[in-house]
């Protein structure tokens, strides 16, 4: 099971947001200076989890979008999504040691949160925080170990980033609560906090060179932090400065010690302790809430 850094450090976390924030960033040292590429262990929950990621990916292919006058949100997904909704709960007691089979009701709730949502059709970075908890809770019932940590990342997550990618294109989803240029991304925001340590200190690589498309397209299939920016260039047109003008201000930050510093910060001030991603957080027993003492 995974070590919280501020256990470690002699206290136990006194909210959920500490204890997310732990695992985000004992997530984050463990892939400092590290390629996608690189070899690491992978167990067999880590090999579960990429068959149901798999299953995913082929109800996509399983459910193609339908005609309809609008342009986004193509209902279809909701038909894609009517099957995790059904499924959600096997998918992860397929994935839990036996002795935990009692834990899937509560962790499938964070799988279903991760994928967007079917009324609005539309995914944001609280979604993609949903599934972050439900990895940590899947660490939390000793599913996934301490050894697990590269594959976590360069392996599950990097799985569910792509389906997500996928799901984003085959229905055309909005971006739930974008800021628009003002924002880091319309969709996903920990890859960018992940890829930039994976950055860290490298020999040629510096932030100036990531709104280069030939160094994007050279580099992407070692650092998550490209292959983020390979699919918005995909995605959108025009001048990367005016279409991703938060990207471009960080391009001028001198090292990627300091953005991936400047993203942390960013992250707890515009997700964690925003009331429209949180409000959509479900507590139970393995991350839990505690009232504020008047």
């Amino acid at each position: 099971m995974f070590k919280n850094p501020a256990i470690c450090n002699g206290y136990s976390p006194s909210s959920w947001q500490e204890y997310y924030m732990g695992f985000i960033l004992t997530l984050n040292e463990g892939v400092k200076r590290k390629k996608l590429t690189c070899e690491y262990q992978v167990s067999e929950t880590v090999e579960k989890l990429l068959a149901m990621l798999a299953t995913l990916d082929r109800w996509i292919d399983e459910t193609p979008p339908i005609d309809q006058p609008s342009r986004f949100g193509n209902k279809a997904y909701r038909t894609w999504y009517a099957k995790l909704d059904q499924e959600a709960e096997a998918l992860v007691t397929a994935i839990l040691p036996s002795e935990r089979h009692d834990a899937a009701p509560e962790i499938a709730v964070y799988l279903k949160e991760a994928v967007g949502n079917s009324t609005r059709i539309d995914y944001g970075t609280g979604h993609e925080a949903a599934f972050a908890v439900f990895l940590c809770c899947l660490c939390k019932v000793g599913a996934l170990r301490m050894e697990d940590q590269l594959a976590i990342i360069f392996k599950v997550f990097d799985k569910y980033l792509r389906v997500m990618h996928k799901l984003q294109k085959t229905y055309r989803m909005e971006p739930a609560g974008s800021q628009g240029v003002w924002g880091l991304d319309d969709f996903q925001f920990l890859p960018f906090i992940w890829g930039s340590s994976q950055l860290i200190d490298h020999p040629t690589l510096e932030p100036r060179h990531f709104v280069e498309e030939k160094v994007v397209n050279e580099y992407h299939q070692d650092y998550m932090f490209l292959e983020c920016i390979k699919f918005i260039n995909e995605m959108k047109t025009g001048p990367f400065a005016e279409h991703s003008n938060q990207l471009w201000n960080i391009s001028a930050v001198p090292s990627w010690s300091k953005v991936n510093q400047g993203l942390i910060r960013m992250y707890k001030a515009e997700c964690l302790e925003k009331f429209p991603v949180i409000q959509h957080f479900k507590f139970g027993s393995l991350l839990s809430i505690q009232p504020v003492k008047p």
